[in-house]
């Protein structure tokens, strides 16, 4: 696997009721975080890890023990094509929820993926087989765990389509999901709001180092993007979406 180390290096403490700053600093992505929050944490044997920067989670194949909830952080999903390349098909930014689609599909779905901390992350995580009680118990459970889990298929199914593009294709198509997901609004246009090397970006969208760096170049000659400090400024998503469509 690329880009990745086996075994998890984090810390882990058992959440208690009602703690102190558990809510607190979650963002205003989703107004139904709290209550997934509360959902997850409620579930005997939940407990919050840390995992540093490119740990596996899980690999493809291991068994569908647990489930995450993302609090801070992101996290790389990828998938080992035929071809042999392994390509991301989900950045996963905080309040996602992954783990959990084999649960409600009855597939072995999440156990396809190869989850890895794209940068330092702490995650609520509960044992899938609370999961299962839980939504056994209360269809609404489950109906939340659905809508949130489900974009992981809606990304997989648009970045999947990169293993037929060239590379300049698949860097633009990676950037815009970026802006989509990770991008916040400036009088310049929308910067990214991850540090991403040049090797992270090619390991996500299965290149090499030298070839990004070219490309970003590239992009930046032609005054679509701006770097500082490893963060990356689209201009004007619209016009990059254009000209590589």
């Amino acid at each position: 696997m690329v880009g990745a180390t086996h075994g998890f290096s984090r810390t882990a403490t058992t959440p208690s009721t009602g703690a102190p700053g558990v809510v607190a600093g979650m963002g205003s992505a989703g107004q139904a975080s709290p209550t997934l929050l509360e959902v997850i944490r409620g579930l005997g044997g939940s407990s919050v890890e840390t995992i540093e920067r490119g740990k596996t989670i899980f690999f493809p194949g291991d068994p569908a023990e647990r489930v995450y909830l993302l609090r801070r952080g992101a996290v790389r999903l990828s998938r080992v094509y035929e071809s042999g390349e392994e390509i991301t098909v989900a950045l996963l930014r905080e309040n996602s929820l992954f783990g959990v689609l084999s649960l409600l599909t009855g597939q072995r779905s999440d156990r396809f993926y190869h989850a890895v901390a794209f940068t330092r992350v702490e995650m609520v995580t509960a044992p899938a087989t609370s999961v299962r009680r839980a939504i056994e118990q209360d269809a609404s459970v489950g109906l939340l765990l659905q809508g949130l889990s489900s974009r992981i298929l809606q990304t997989e199914t648009m970045i999947e389509t990169l293993t037929h593009r060239d590379m300049s294709s698949r860097l633009v198509s990676f950037l815009l999901v970026l802006c989509r997901d990770f991008g916040v609004p400036s009088s310049a246009g929308i910067t990214i709001d991850l540090r991403l090397s040049h090797q992270a970006i090619a390991e996500a969208i299965g290149s090499t180092r030298v070839t990004i760096t070219r490309l970003l170049g590239d992009l930046r000659n032609d005054g679509l993007v701006q770097i500082d400090r490893k963060k990356i400024t689209v201009f004007d998503p619209i016009a990059l979406a254009k000209r590589f469509s």
